[in-house]
């Protein structure tokens, strides 16, 4: 019969928890890029800041290359050294170098490129005038210089000079302040958006811990429920344990009851017939043994089989309820079948007894008999053992039986299997009368060791410290003869020694 199975759903992260988790990352990419933006607006502004200082430092350069180049050529005019001509010869080059570097840091600036353009041939005409001015006093002398330094476009050229560095610086500055406001208001956006997406992000951290939280409450109450359901199945299965193990030792008391009461049926109601039939064949064949000797000796023939019966019954009742149990004690019902035991198995057996054991009461009694014949019936079956120890001793409180094999060992497991009906049988037994059993490995991890542990307290007053009388209405002397004790056979049953199997001449 082929089961179909059906596939579980996968297990997955629940929506809104993803579109959470997605609405953090996105909030934490807005904040990112709103901060490189914010650097590269604090950058540009630096870099401007940078320029605009440069260049004002540029012009106030160049400005102070033209003064010092006039201030050289005066100092010339006044005292006719050559040594204040070195700014007027050097100016040129200096101011083409410096203009250079302005074009340079002004070149994304249309308006500043033309009025550079304007500084410059501004003072490249007064450099060339103080050339002129130079070459004119070398020609003419110092009247015609005086002249020429007295005329009114002389002045107002070196005032448009620096009337064009202030325009440049003021527009730089401008330009500086424009871009600061543009920083500042781009800084105060990005501090708004950065507290809204805070906002955001404190929102979405609180759904998210909230939906944690509600996860977590769902997981807290499934697991509650589920170990409810644990503890409500855990006493369920107790109790049902409980209960079978109570049937079953109940029923182990049943069986014991009935095995009892079928054997002293079988050996009263069953042996008086049984005896009848004797006693009538043993006339009739008297009688026909010489008129018609052909039916005596199928009365003989007859004869036999009731003996054959007889010792039928009688392995019949010992398996029921061993006799030597009821007649002989505890004792001697172990050494009888430790005996037997060796015999048909070959398995040496030695059977110790300490104490007085025979006064223990029935149900104790034939429970220790029965785990012992349960625990060497196991031995021969799976140990492969050459020698089993049985070892009874009578304690204060209690009766400890310890059987123990050189065998191969037992499974850990064997306790556990489903089909070790003997094991469990034994414990059950154990367990009846407030005992324990417990099977384990022998010392050195050698065998198996079998110990049982039964009380003794409030049993032996049952009987008044005796064994139990042997059951009345025994057969008589002429069907009952002697037998031995029952062996041990592989199966758990018991046969009878090759002995016990009488012939026809033992009733003649």
């Amino acid at each position: 019969m082929n089961k179909e199975t059906t596939a579980r759903p996968a297990r997955s992260l629940p929506r809104y928890k993803t579109l959470l988790c997605c609405a953090c990352v996105a909030i934490l990419l807005a904040n990112g890029f709103s901060l490189l933006r914010n650097l590269d607006a604090l950058k540009a502004t630096n870099a401007l800041q940078t320029q605009s200082a440069r260049v004002a430092d540029e012009l106030q350069y160049v400005n102070l290359l033209v003064t010092d180049a006039e201030s050289g050529v005066r100092g010339y005019f006044l005292s006719g050294s050559d040594a204040y001509l070195g700014p007027v010869r050097h100016a040129p080059q200096e101011v083409d170098r410096e203009f250079g570097k302005l074009t340079t840091l002004l070149a994304d600036n249309p308006s500043q490129l033309k009025n550079l353009a304007q500084l410059r041939n501004l003072v490249e005409r007064r450099i060339a005038s103080m050339q002129q001015a130079l070459d004119v006093y070398r020609t003419g002398g110092l009247q015609d210089i005086v002249a020429i330094a007295s005329a009114p476009d002389n002045k107002a050229h070196m005032d448009e000079i620096r009337l064009q560095v202030v325009i440049m610086t003021g527009e730089q500055n401008e330009l500086l302040a424009k871009r600061h406001a543009e920083f500042y208001h781009q800084y105060h956006q990005a501090v708004w958006v950065g507290l809204g997406i805070n906002a955001a992000a404190i929102a979405v951290i609180l759904l998210f811990y909230t939906g944690i939280r509600r996860s977590f409450g769902l997981r807290l109450r499934a697991e509650q429920a589920l170990q409810q359901a644990n503890d409500q199945l855990e006493t369920t299965v107790a109790l049902r344990t409980e209960q079978l193990s109570v049937l079953s030792r109940h029923l182990i008391r049943v069986a014991e009851e009935e095995k009892s009461r079928l054997a002293r049926e079988l050996h009263d109601e069953m042996g008086a017939n049984l005896t009848a039939i004797g006693m009538d064949l043993a006339t009739v064949r008297d009688r026909l043994e010489r008129s018609e000797p052909e039916l005596a000796a199928m009365l003989a023939r007859a004869r036999v089989t009731l003996v054959d019966t007889v010792q039928l019954k009688r392995r019949i009742i010992e398996n029921l309820r061993p006799s030597l149990l009821d007649n002989m004690g505890l004792s001697a019902a172990l050494h009888s079948y430790g005996g037997d035991y060796a015999r048909v198995t070959g398995i040496e057996c030695d059977v110790l007894i300490e104490g007085e054991v025979d006064a223990v009461a029935p149900m104790q009694a034939i429970a220790l008999f029965r785990i012992t014949q349960e625990a060497l019936n196991n031995v021969a079956k799976y140990a492969q053992a050459r020698h089993v120890t049985v070892h009874l001793v009578r304690e204060e409180k209690a009766l400890s039986l310890l059987v123990e094999d050189d065998g191969i060992g037992i499974a850990p497991d064997a306790l556990a299997r489903p089909k070790s009906h003997g094991l469990l049988g034994m414990r059950e037994r154990a367990l009846l009368l407030g005992g324990s059993l417990k099977v384990e490995r022998g010392a050195g991890g050698t065998g198996t060791c079998v110990s049982a542990w039964i009380p003794v307290a409030a049993s032996d007053g049952e009987n008044g410290g005796k064994a139990r009388p042997a059951p009345q209405g025994r057969l008589p002397e002429v069907l009952e003869k002697p037998v031995e004790h029952t062996a041990f056979v592989d199966n758990g049953t018991a046969a009878p020694a090759p002995a016990q199997r009488a012939n026809g001449a033992a009733l003649r």
